[in-house]
């Protein structure tokens, strides 16, 4: 049975005001992979017209968060999701609307298993960046750790 995680879009923009400011509107969302979009907005425009470097981070970093709150939405009382690190590359001019699409790099069950033996578990979350054509303006790692509750 599939767990419903339609409340991650709603959540994400209630905790982190960042999304609701930027109006980052969250797409999909499933356990395994979210799609998120950042409007084109000129007050998050860079110096050439497009959205800037930090919101395109911005943007990676948050889609990648919805796919971790999605995946372990039913155990934060166990455990707090954190990112621990995060690795980005500008592969092409951004300009327009910006789609992400992050991917958790682990099956959760494995994850789980890690954090029930005891471990403070670490995963990847994959994101491709890309314009309304479909072209890759971007491409970003984000390493997750689920911190034990105390």
């Amino acid at each position: 049975m599939s767990q419903d995680v339609a409340f991650v879009a709603d959540a994400m923009k209630q905790a982190v005001p960042y999304v609701k400011t930027t109006g980052i509107d969250f797409e999909e969302v499933s356990p395994g992979r979210v799609v998120a979009t950042l409007p084109d907005d000129p007050t998050l425009h860079n110096h050439i017209g497009g959205p800037h470097a930090a919101m395109m981070f911005g943007l990676g970093e948050s889609a990648s968060g919805a796919v971790v709150m999605a995946a372990f939405a039913a155990h934060l009382a166990k455990a707090t999701p954190l990112a621990v690190r995060a690795d980005i590359s500008y592969k092409k001019i951004a300009m327009g609307v910006l789609r992400a699409e992050a991917v958790l790099g682990r099956p959760v069950e494995d994850i789980l298993a890690e954090l029930e033996s005891g471990a403070r578990p670490e995963f990847p979350v994959t994101i491709m960046i890309t314009n309304a054509e479909g072209v890759t303006t971007g491409e970003m790692t984000v390493v997750w750790t689920l911190k034990p509750a105390r």
